[in-house]
């Protein structure tokens, strides 16, 4: 029973692989003869409703939304200098993809700080463009939830934070 305290409705939460979502509630099920408690979460920019177990939750990486010392971190990161290795693409982008799935707002960061091109700089390919925006999508759901702000304010102050560094 401790874990329902943990979430509520309206709260928002992450989910490594998906992002930001909302906490619907919790529903009692019974699956295979075993009654469950499912914490029922929502992904608006997905359309998509998640059902995790609650004894699974911590497990399966949802956590609350980041505390603002924490995006502060990740922001931090982010004007930082870009670490770009001259490794193969495809070796980076599987980096990348793990960085940007762990649902960590700092490992976020450092893909859309080391895929971000200023004006100056050569263009990126498509792949690069891709992650570079799924990325930055991650990053501005959780820093708009943390700051009360919708998401595209959220991204265009993280590009300005970027242009700026």
């Amino acid at each position: 029973m401790g874990k329902q305290a943990e979430y509520s409705a309206g709260d928002y939460v992450v989910y490594p692989t998906h992002g930001v979502g909302r906490v619907q509630g919790i529903e009692t099920q019974e699956i295979s003869g075993v009654t469950l408690e499912l914490l029922i979460v929502t992904f608006e920019q997905d359309r998509m409703t998640l059902r995790v177990p609650l004894v699974r939750a911590e497990s399966s990486g949802l956590r609350k939304l980041s505390s603002r010392k924490l995006m502060e971190d990740a922001l931090t990161t982010l004007k930082g200098r870009s670490r770009a290795k001259r490794t193969m693409w495809s070796r980076r982008a599987q980096e990348y993809e793990a960085k940007i799935n762990s649902g960590d707002p700092v490992s976020i960061a450092e893909v859309v700080r080391d895929l971000h091109r200023g004006p100056e700089q050569p263009e990126q390919s498509f792949s690069e463009r891709q992650m570079y925006q799924a990325a930055l999508e991650r990053l501005a759901r959780e820093f708009a939830a943390v700051e009360d702000i919708d998401e595209d304010s959220a991204a265009v102050k993280l590009e300005e934070m970027l242009a700026a560094a």
